[in-house]
């Protein structure tokens, strides 16, 4: 796998994911910000949890890299991930499936909403800045709890599938927050956040 760079906003969390390096990292960003926002010193164990579970969910799906952001807004919480997974694209019989972004692009598909409430999902290519041209999914979606769990969680959801050239790999990068009122707040963050990666 190619090394990568992804630049998130500055009050966003970044940390090792893998198990080895997860507790450490997570003390020592909890310590930092606390130096920083003393206010929240009282929230230390539950920002200390959080954190610890959405590493630990990050590295049960295969990603690489997590960033997420944890906040009071007017004492609305606010939260989101973004994850950046490898995935390789080969069908039911090995066979490796197209990297190409409008192929990646016709093979998922929309979700038209019935009615007001529902998910939905579009499907539509991007343009990276330095690295070409992707295939995105965006909207509110049902996610599994966890992997195997038939409950589901609505989310909104951004998912940009990058090409690695030369492989049959794309890189996924995937943003993902439970606060539904602000929709479309967060497509605009994810796909800020995802116009920053490169290959380095």
């Amino acid at each position: 796998m190619p090394s990568f760079s992804l630049a998130v906003p500055e009050s966003w969390w970044e940390f090792d994911v893998r198990p080895e390096g997860r507790e450490a990292t997570i003390r020592t960003l909890v310590d930092e910000r606390v130096r920083d926002m003393p206010e929240l010193a009282p929230y230390r164990s539950d920002l200390s949890s959080m954190l610890r579970k959405m590493a630990k969910d990050a590295h049960d799906s295969g990603a690489l890299y997590l960033g997420c952001m944890a906040e009071n807004f007017d004492g609305v919480p606010l939260s989101a991930t973004l994850t950046v997974s490898i995935l390789g694209a080969r069908n039911k019989q090995g066979v490796p499936l197209s990297t190409d972004p409008r192929a990646i692009a016709d093979s998922l598909r929309t979700i038209t909403p019935r009615r007001e409430g529902d998910a939905w999902r579009k499907v539509t290519t991007v343009e990276i800045p330095e690295v070409g041209p992707a295939a995105r999914t965006y909207g509110v979606e049902d996610v599994p709890v966890a992997q195997g769990d038939s409950r589901t969680l609505r989310m909104v959801l951004t998912q940009t599938y990058i090409p690695v050239t030369g492989t049959t790999d794309q890189v996924l990068v995937s943003g993902a927050s439970p606060v539904l009122d602000l929709a479309e707040a967060f497509h605009d963050i994810f796909d800020a956040v995802t116009s920053t990666f490169r290959f380095i």
